[in-house]
């Protein structure tokens, strides 16, 4: 049995990554690109669908002239217009889609997109970066416990880019909670500059899944008859989790919010806290600084000056001063 992961890249024939022909049971068999211009279902619950390199140089007049879509939309599915939308074109859906980008080095905002194009019979799908999704489904067809026809295979995807997303998410709320249990202050630098990581990964993904949102619904409201009764409904839960993603995403954003508030609340107070001290060390030597400084003068006639306890009377006067200081403090209730 193949590994999708290495049949996207490793057995990459021009621009197909890898292709099945769904059985109609949940599996599926591997199509090669030299018999993907010639297919033709077998038996009714037979389905081709290729993931495709959508910048191998003419793909475009490669979908209009094999699977006959309309010159603008092959030009849709393989630019770069990455923005989440879908509609339907006769009997055909059209959708882009967003995922997370798990390719190594990537941050959760720095999301890739997924081309959508399907006829009920065919459905086609394309990227540019790598994707874990259609790999995910196609190691699922190969175990013989993947999607059943068409309908079920977009609703698969939706169900699995939403799932990553979740996750994100998760992931995310756990850092939140990590850095709430963290009460070393001298981490404050290092603790402010996660936050504002999370939340602008917050930001990037409420941006790319509100219209990914919109798309969904588009499905579920126009997708011709071929797409089921049942698949609606499962495009509907997703629907719903995407909401509730979206929703969370809200709360994770405020509760970073707030933690970043916090935060800075309390080093400022510590600063606060140590200017006051030295503000009160300040006042408590000034006065002592300043009679010292006087008796050191080098000018004739200091008083005491040829004293034999000259030093132990100017230090009593010292601890006299520091003892009405401290105690007019206390009063005052300056500590």
């Amino acid at each position: 049995m193949s590994d999708p992961s290495l049949t996207d890249e490793a057995d990459k024939q021009g621009p197909l990554l890898f292709g099945r022909v769904l059985d109609g049971e949940g599996g599926g068999r591997p199509i090669s690109w030299d018999e993907v211009d010639s297919w033709r279902p077998v038996v009714d619950s037979e389905v081709l669908w290729i993931h495709l390199d959508r910048t191998w140089p003419g793909l475009a007049e490669w979908l209009e002239e094999t699977l006959v879509i309309p010159e603008p939309t092959a030009e849709l599915l393989t630019s770069d217009q990455t923005r989440p939308r879908a509609f339907r074109e006769q009997d055909a859906i059209v959708a882009t889609l967003r995922a997370i980008n798990f390719n190594a080095g990537a941050e959760p905002e720095d999301m890739v997109s997924m081309q959508l194009w399907c006829d009920g019979r065919r459905l086609v799908t394309l990227r540019r970066l790598p994707l874990q999704t259609p790999r995910t489904i196609c190691l699922e067809i190969d175990e013989g416990i993947g999607p059943l026809d068409a309908g079920s295979l977009i609703t698969s995807l939706t169900e699995h880019l939403i799932d990553q997303m979740n996750h994100a998410i998760v992931d995310m709320n756990m850092a939140i909670d990590e850095l709430e249990d963290i009460e070393d202050h001298t981490e404050t630098g290092h603790m402010l500059a996660r936050i504002t990581t999370i939340r602008r990964n917050c930001l990037a993904l409420k941006r790319h899944m509100s219209p990914q949102h919109e798309a969904l619904e588009k499905i579920a409201s126009t997708a011709p008859p071929w797409f089921e009764s049942h698949d609606r409904r499962e495009i509907a839960e997703s629907i719903d989790r995407l909401a509730r993603c979206l929703d969370d995403l809200d709360i994770s954003k405020e509760s970073a919010l707030v933690l970043q508030d916090d935060i800075r609340a309390r080093a400022l107070a510590g600063s606060s806290r140590t200017q006051y001290l030295l503000t009160i060390v300040a006042a408590i030597f000034l006065p002592l600084t300043f009679l010292t400084g006087l008796l050191g003068i080098n000018v004739g006639g200091i008083p005491g000056a040829t004293h034999h306890s000259a030093f132990w009377i100017v230090a009593l006067i010292c601890a006299a001063i520091l003892g009405v200081q401290l105690a007019l403090f206390r009063y005052w209730k300056w500590f």
